[in-house]
């Protein structure tokens, strides 16, 4: 692919590239999945596994910056999400991070783990074996 910029200006120029070079990485499919460490093999449409008459959520979690813009915009994507400041889970979230748990047991949610693993400052979405 070939992009003609010297007709842009200089920032504009910059800030296309930015956002092509962005984008690109957010549709790559397989960099979303590295980040999302839960076999979702078995989960059914109703983001639950396991036998008939056990069927159980897939309880996840994750380390997020502390503050609330980061929270917002988790809580934007993941209705489900729990935050457990002060705690590092099992996934070792550092002191300045919050750690998040959250279930597969709604709607769409294997877009809601693609969305969560797509910001920037989630490296890693972990199964969380609480039960």
């Amino acid at each position: 692919m070939r992009v003609v910029l010297s007709r842009l200006p200089t920032g504009l120029g910059i800030l296309m590239i930015a956002m092509i070079v962005g984008c690109a990485s957010v549709s790559n499919p397989q960099a979303l999945s590295s980040k999302i460490d839960i076999d979702l093999g078995n989960v059914n449409s109703e983001g639950l596994r396991g036998p008939p008459d056990g069927l159980r959520a897939v309880h996840y979690e994750f380390c997020i910056p502390a503050g609330e813009d980061n929270a917002e915009e988790v809580r934007s994507i993941d209705p489900t999400a729990q935050f457990m400041s002060g705690s590092r889970g099992r996934i070792g979230c550092a002191r300045d991070q919050i750690l998040v748990v959250g279930s597969t047991h709604q709607r769409s949610y294997r877009q809601v783990l693609e969305r969560l693993a797509a910001l920037e400052y989630v490296n890693r979405i972990a199964e969380n074996f609480f039960e």
